[in-house]
């Protein structure tokens, strides 16, 4: 079994109206695709932008109230779950939906909401994407408490998009490391998933192996590869960098899955394994992997370590006792 454990599906308009790469997939391209290359399952859920936010200001760059939908992630979440459940129930008994939340925003009310697509459809845990929606994941304690109390309360655990702190420039204020960890050390009960492999910051690495309550996933992995080796920003510094040989995507991942055996867990992150946007200030950025590319990584890994960060460790962050909890979970 080689489970991926981050994966969206949907359309994002946002991407769309302003001409990012890429802007929707669906289940059925996904789980063709993976399978091609030995993926049996996956962990889905739905695109970033939400159509709380008004479709003329998202063509126009920005994020603000006033479009079709009253809660945030409310269509999108049915949506996905009535894809994976009632339009394609054979390929969605190979998935393990998550539900997405926005941390900041009418979270009381996407609380009531989740709460009820919860007695229709089953999903096993909450995504959060806080930089592209511009959303503090720090509202987890304080007016998105709520998000925390529901994790409890129905045993879901938070996969949660992480970035790293900057000394200079590049700065993503919404969704730092540091700050998902500070979470999860406030709420012991509920377990935490940093995407991203915390941008290869390995004092956030550190910790996450140190909590008992907290994983990590290597999504995207191919493109955060390139972005050390082109000193781009959005990894972590020289001085803070978990030493490896990052101009070999297959050696970094053999080398954290060594040093974090049961904290690693292989995820893909498609359709963002790529993502090319072309940038104000920075010009065209064209960071672009391929979904085989990224299955090539972990099937290079020795047999035990693809068995852990492949399967064994997700089933732990998901409290799933083995591989037969997945088959018969429905």
């Amino acid at each position: 079994m080689l489970i991926d454990c981050h994966n969206h599906i949907g359309a994002d308009l946002y991407f769309y109206l302003n001409g990012h790469y890429p802007y929707a997939q669906d289940l059925v391209a996904l789980t063709t695709e993976g399978a091609r290359h030995g993926v049996t399952h996956w962990v889905v859920f739905p695109m970033v932008a939400h159509s709380w936010f008004d479709i003329n200001a998202m063509r126009a760059g920005k994020l603000l109230p006033g479009g079709p939908e009253k809660v945030p992630y409310a269509f999108e979440n049915e949506r996905m779950l009535r894809e994976i459940y009632q339009q394609f129930p054979d390929l969605g008994r190979r998935t393990i939906p998550f539900a997405m939340l926005d941390p900041m925003r009418e979270p009381e009310a996407q609380v009531a909401r989740l709460r009820e697509l919860l007695r229709e459809f089953p999903f096993y845990g909450l995504k959060i994407q806080g930089t592209m929606t511009q959303a503090y994941v720090t509202a987890l304690l304080k007016e998105g408490r709520s998000f925390l109390e529901f994790a409890e309360e129905n045993n879901l655990p938070f996969l949660i998009h992480s970035s790293v702190w900057k000394s200079s420039g590049n700065i993503d204020q919404w969704s730092q490391a540091l700050d998902i960890i500070r979470i999860a050390e406030s709420a012991p009960r509920v377990r935490f998933c940093l995407a991203h492999s915390c941008r290869y910051d390995r004092v956030c690495l550190d910790r996450v192996a140190e909590l008992p309550n907290t994983w990590f996933d290597c999504s995207a992995h191919r493109i955060h590869c390139k972005g050390v080796v082109n000193g781009m920003g959005f990894v972590a510094e020289p001085e803070r960098r978990f030493a490896t040989d990052y101009n070999d995507p297959k050696i970094v991942l053999r080398d954290l899955a060594a040093a974090y055996p049961t904290k690693l867990i292989w995820g893909s992150d498609t359709p963002f394994q790529s993502f090319v946007c072309d940038d104000e200030t920075e010009g065209l950025i064209s960071l672009r992997s391929t979904y085989e590319e990224e299955i090539d990584c972990v099937r290079a890994l020795p047999a035990d370590a693809r068995a852990r960060v492949g399967c064994q460790n997700l089933l732990d962050f998901l409290q799933l006792k083995n591989e037969q909890a997945i088959l018969s979970r429905r």
